[in-house]
């Protein structure tokens, strides 16, 4: 018998907020967290913008100064906003707690892991040799270490399975967590995403392959189905969502914010870096998510897109929303909070899923900003500038990553 699936508890960390109540008001505001970059020297570099994470504290999230030490920032984000995530649910897997730790897991994914701590370990081989290379290099550099030690550190002993599927990674943890308790394999899983790879190499090898926005002015270079964009704007950061079963929320009194009832994952098998053009793999991956969740034409739908402002991704995207939703592609309310953050790449996917969560909750629209200029052939409601009140029904977020990966999961408003 299948489980029905709820959202218990949500956190994250952005370039607009360390905190859901936070990002969520930036995001409603319009607010705009890309600036020049100051964490890394930027002279040599092509591209010198990105959306940063700001003010971030570990000791704000009851993380030790000697563990935060030994953590590349990768983990850290995912750490802190898993804290934020299990703190909400009020879950609590110690003797006595309200959660058997055998089911309860993590599926907690990054697109890249630990590039700094990569990076800095190379360049002691180099310059100082091996044997100044740190014992701790590989379990913190490698992309599943976050998944583990969100692991150990709420005691989470079920089902723990990292993904990795570049920008389409923390969709594809969310989900592929949604289908493990639907189908009993546990009873509430932390699942999402982080990334933390603002660092040189990073920088320029997005820069060289042709993906970044080259605009001088930060807070109009993330342009979302603009026909000015070009190209995207790198974002660090994390968002967990806890998922729980159903009767098991109820059973504890949980507070459920949403509920989670579809998923699709498909593959363009196109190009590495580009969609396919015709939007039909991306279009299936939708169609998926939304036959799952019983979606009809009744429903008053959000979809979070990719968005990312590429001149390829927003076209090919809007077609593929064409293709799964036919008519009611034209009323659907459609939005990118990329404008605001940034593409957080492996955490991206997870941050517009925790967007995608407060929409329905909150039967709010979070605006597409910097939307002045309209490409003609992303021509559906994209929510420009402003957000828009509506009594949303059901909410879809997807997800285009670089090899061809596509993933969409959809939640619906939770009414009991």
């Amino acid at each position: 018998m299948n489980k029905r699936v709820v959202v218990t508890g949500t956190g994250v960390i952005t370039p607009v907020g360390n905190d859901v109540a936070t990002f969520w008001k930036n995001l409603l505001e319009g607010a705009c967290g890309i600036d020049f970059i100051t964490s890394i020297p930027t002279d040599n570099l092509p591209v010198k913008i990105a959306g940063e994470v700001k003010d971030f504290n570990p000791a704000d999230y009851e993380i030790e100064p000697a563990y935060a030490r030994k953590q590349d920032r990768f983990t850290l984000f995912a750490v802190s906003a898993a804290w934020q995530a299990v703190k909400e649910s009020g879950l609590d897997s110690s003797v006595g707690g309200n959660i058997d730790p055998s089911r309860y897991g993590v599926y907690v994914g990054s697109g890249i892991g630990g590039f700094a701590t990569q990076i800095r370990e190379t360049e002691k081989i180099f310059t100082e040799g091996p044997k100044w290379v740190s014992p701790l290099l590989i379990p913190t550099m490698i992309s599943n270490i976050a998944a583990g030690n969100i692991a150990i550190r709420n005691n989470a002993c079920g089902p723990c399975l990292p993904v990795v599927t570049a920008c389409a990674t923390s969709t594809h943890a969310i989900g592929e967590a949604y289908r493990a308790i639907k189908h009993g394999y546990a009873d509430a899983i932390i699942a999402g995403g982080t990334e933390a790879a603002i660092i040189p190499l990073a920088v320029a090898g997005f820069a060289n392959a042709k993906a970044l926005s080259r605009a001088e002015d930060p807070k109009y270079a993330s342009l979302p189905f603009n026909k000015n964009r070009g190209g995207f704007v790198m974002g660090e950061g994390a968002a967990m969502l806890v998922l729980e079963e159903y009767e098991h929320a109820v059973a504890r009194g949980a507070q459920i914010i949403a509920e989670i009832c579809g998923y699709g994952n498909t593959c363009d098998a196109h190009h590495v870096t580009a969609p396919r053009p015709d939007g039909t793999t991306q279009a299936a991956a939708l169609r998926l998510a939304l036959d799952e969740a019983g979606y009809t034409s009744d429903d008053v739908l959000y979809i979070n897109a990719h968005g990312t402002g590429t001149a390829l991704n927003d076209v090919a995207e809007t077609v593929a929303f064409k293709l799964a939703l036919g008519d009611d592609a034209h009323k659907a309310h459609v939005s990118s909070i990329k404008g605001s953050v940034g593409h957080l790449l492996g955490a991206a996917g997870a941050t517009e899923a925790v967007a995608t969560v407060l929409a329905l909750k909150n039967g709010v629209v979070p605006p597409t900003i910097n939307l002045d200029e309209t490409d003609p052939e992303c021509d559906l409601n994209y929510t420009p500038d402003v957000p828009v009140e509506v009594p949303l029904t059901i909410g879809i977020s997807d997800s285009l990553g670089f090899g061809g990966h596509n993933g969409c999961i959809a939640f619906r408003k939770f009414n009991g």
